[in-house]
């Protein structure tokens, strides 16, 4: 069973309608148990950094999440709230990956909306792929780039398009939306 996260964050019902197009099974919830028990957990989000975190823990569900070992995929926001902070709200994050989520420096062209491609790719959410289309964006906010990295995105400034670290995936691009290659790799994180 796939378990979506709920917590008071957007695109919840775009990213169960993916993967029942894909023809997988998956609840939204936010029952810890119900969590931690899933073979797969993914967070999603379309939100602001410091709400979203402080609904996370008024349920408890930041000690859910870091309690997580199996593969978990973080989305956009849920990216984000993986990191140490975010300027977003001067907010404390999960603390997953290290680095720190910083607003693009140039308001007139703020959000990054629409579809971009990578400057450089790697590891297990990217089998199989040959990155010859884009994939679909909609952010203010970027993770800066770490040694947790593993796509590469140039929209103003380089950033970390996804990021991995042990069982932690992330991506800040929508897979949801991304037409065929974002179905691929929301296949390719199920099939870890």
């Amino acid at each position: 069973m796939i378990a979506i996260i709920k917590y008071n964050a957007g695109n919840i019902s775009s990213v169960q309608n993916a993967l029942t197009r894909l023809g997988y099974e998956s609840i939204i919830t936010d029952d810890a148990t119900e969590i931690l028990a899933a073979d797969k957990v993914i967070l999603p989000g379309v939100g602001e950094a410091s709400s979203a975190m402080q609904h996370l823990k008024e349920k408890g569900l930041d000690k859910t999440i870091l309690a997580i070992t199996k593969p978990i995929l973080g989305i956009c926001l849920g990216q984000q709230l993986m990191c140490e902070f975010s300027e977003e709200g001067n907010t404390e994050c999960l603390g997953i990956f290290n680095t720190e989520v910083k607003k693009f420096p140039n308001t007139d062209i703020v959000p990054h909306m629409g579809w971009n491609s990578f400057t450089k790719v790697e590891g297990e959410l990217f089998k199989g792929l040959e990155f010859t289309n884009d994939v679909y964006f909609v952010h203010s906010y970027y993770a800066e780039i770490n040694e947790q990295t593993t796509a590469v995105c140039d929209y103003i400034k380089p950033f970390s398009a996804a990021m991995q670290k042990n069982n932690f995936y992330a991506t800040q691009f929508h897979p949801e939306k991304s037409a065929d290659i974002g179905e691929q790799i929301l296949k390719n994180f199920i099939e870890l």
